[in-house]
């Protein structure tokens, strides 16, 4: 296990680990593969047939990013477990079974529930969902890992996890399943913005913009608008020697998702906040655009990448 920053001292660091201690499984989060797709040096550079399996956690993975991960660090040759599960659930509830060719990969998806665990994606009412529809994503059956309760505190444990469809686990994630059965995962259902009575996912956006070819990563948040109620901010990394303007990025969108999703504000920095696991800290991010006090910051990997996107989002709220 790896604790440090995957670019620490250099983007080069991760490569080097793979190749020094002949690494077989490289399990790491889309956020970590997204910032080494945009930087120099390539893994092609390096001696990586150690690996045999590669596996992605934290938050759905973007089908361009999938490819890269297979076919750039992979080889085309390691199959990509895409899983999905959550602190509560004790285990992984949604994964690719590598070994098992009749069950395909398919970029982008999380493959199938494992067997045993009886899973549904449901509607506001708490009816199933036919295939290719987004819905709210539930534990029909309780599972032997699940948390049993919140420590001193059963009645927000049954508040958050129970209430809403009572006798089911609500995972508090939006899903689809698709015509073979396979799971994709569209992201929190509390991360969704409310532009102008229009309902809009950020993960949506989110991929839009990192499916750009001149983008590494990419953060959304929601702030307030007189007019539209919520408008869209946009926190945007570049890759290296890449040109491109916010006009780029916000046409991108208006393509790729439509006109209510452009964001009001782009905001194209050199590094985003990030927890030292590799996640994008998004928290931080809409604190610094509602000009919020952004709060406990003890899992920050590197304090400067706040102070560089405080500045940045100043000068644009001052032009």
């Amino acid at each position: 296990m790896y604790e440090g920053a995957p670019d620490y001292p250099d983007t080069a660091r991760m490569w080097e680990l793979l190749q020094k201690y002949d690494v077989t499984i490289f399990y790491t989060t889309p956020t970590a593969i997204r910032m080494l797709m945009g930087s120099a040096p390539s893994p092609s550079a390096f001696d990586l047939s150690s690996l045999r399996l590669l596996g992605t956690v934290g938050e759905p993975i973007n089908p361009s990013v999938w490819k890269w991960y297979f076919e750039e660090v992979g080889q085309k040759r390691c199959p990509i477990v895409d899983t999905w599960w959550q602190t509560e659930t004790g285990g992984m509830m949604i994964s690719a079974l590598p070994g098992i060719e009749t069950i395909p990969l398919k970029p982008g998806s999380a493959a199938l529930c494992i067997p045993g665990t009886d899973m549904a994606i449901v509607d506001e009412d708490g009816q199933s969902v036919p295939p290719n529809t987004r819905g709210h994503l539930v534990v029909q059956r309780p599972w032997p890992g699940m948390l049993l309760t919140i420590w001193g505190d059963d009645s927000r444990y049954e508040d958050v996890y129970w209430s809403r469809y009572p006798g089911r686990y609500s995972a508090g994630d939006y899903a689809m399943r698709d015509d073979d059965g396979h799971m994709w995962l569209l992201g929190r259902a509390d991360d969704v913005l409310k532009v102008a009575g229009h309902r809009i996912g950020t993960a949506e956006i989110e991929g839009c913009l990192v499916s750009h070819p001149h983008v590494a990563e990419s953060a959304v948040c929601g702030i307030p608008d007189d007019l539209k109620g919520q408008a869209i901010a946009a926190f945007v990394v570049v890759k290296e020697g890449a040109d491109c303007s916010p006009g780029d990025l916000a046409d991108a969108v208006r393509r790729g998702v439509g006109p209510i999703a452009v964001p009001k504000v782009v905001c194209v920095v050199s590094r985003l906040p990030k927890t030292r696991s590799g996640k994008i800290l998004r928290r931080v991010l809409k604190a610094i655009a509602c000009g919020e006090d952004i709060g406990d910051t003890s899992t920050l990997e590197d304090p400067e990448a706040v102070t560089e996107v405080s500045e940045a989002f100043a000068r644009l709220q001052g032009d």
